[in-house]
């Protein structure tokens, strides 16, 4: 009998998955299984093919190498978040973008995919081989969701915010980098348009002078960008006018991801090229 019909037909692969239960894994390596398995009855030697079975039986999800969940199928413990993963697949990392523009209660719908920032020097991971399409297309598939990762660099990896989540310590753009975000990013918040119904949604409660520093953390297009927006939502000029002193080289796509078309805007060096009505 071979060691993966052994484990088929003991149940000592389900007393593991209580044993991380009990000792509150939810999220768990492969050494911090092996100091379980013994306890219930798995050798050394039969760890990882127990692991792999419990994997394929949807009782544990692969994070990535050598690093688990528990089921949303375990009854013992709260179901991991999709938060709590994305800070196991990227270090360092936050929730961003669209992501975030729903946690920041920016937009009601639900993004289909978990959008993470990170730097060039963190752990990204490839796309794993799945039958799911999505993955193809760059995204990173644990257990039902898949991840979106916005690689920054590290210099432009700040303004975030911790927050809990099922007793987990989570980073998350905090509300004006996530507005920000959508300008530099808007194919990761649905749209440009999404993105300025998100500032409109923030409204008074938007701090210009945060936003203002942000900008002038990152680059000059975003900056532009920004102080187009302001202007079109009425805010005093007066608490923004760095911005548009800040010198730049030729005009910059409101919409970076948009068509090369529309009026140009010589005051903010802008083209105009959103399509439709802006949200007001």
């Amino acid at each position: 009998m071979n060691a993966i019909n052994t484990i088929k037909r003991s149940p000592a692969g389900i007393e593991l998955v209580r044993a991380l239960a009990t000792e509150g894994y939810k999220i768990f390596s492969t050494e911090q299984a092996r100091e379980l398995a013994s306890r219930v009855g798995i050798k050394d030697s039969y760890l990882c093919e127990s692991l792999h079975h419990l994997q394929r039986n949807g009782w544990i999800d692969r994070i990535r190498r050598g690093l688990y969940s528990l089921s949303y199928t375990v009854s013992e413990v709260a179901p991991v978040h999709d938060f709590e993963v994305a800070m196991n697949l990227a270090s360092p990392a936050a929730i961003s973008c669209w992501s975030a523009m729903n946690f920041h209660g920016f937009t009601d719908q639900i993004p289909g995919r978990v959008v993470v920032m990170s730097t060039t020097d963190g752990f990204v991971p490839r796309p794993r081989k799945s039958g799911r399409r999505a993955a193809s297309r760059g995204g990173y598939v644990v257990g039902n969701a898949i991840f979106q990762f916005v690689q920054v660099k590290p210099e432009h990896f700040f303004g975030f915010e911790e927050v809990c989540i099922n007793g987990s310590r989570v980073s998350v753009t905090d509300p004006e980098r996530t507005l920000l975000d959508g300008l530099s990013f808007p194919r990761h918040c649905g749209s440009l348009g999404e993105s300025l119904h998100a500032f409109n949604a923030r409204g008074d409660n938007l701090d210009i002078e945060r936003i203002v520093d942000y900008a002038l953390r990152l680059d000059a297009a975003a900056a532009k960008r920004l102080g187009w927006v302001l202007e079109y939502y009425d805010f005093d000029l007066s608490r923004f006018r760095k911005l548009l002193d800040l010198p730049i080289k030729g005009y910059r796509k409101l919409d970076p991801t948009g068509p090369g078309r529309g009026p140009c805007n010589s005051r903010w060096m802008i083209q105009e090229n959103l399509p439709g009505n802006i949200p007001s």
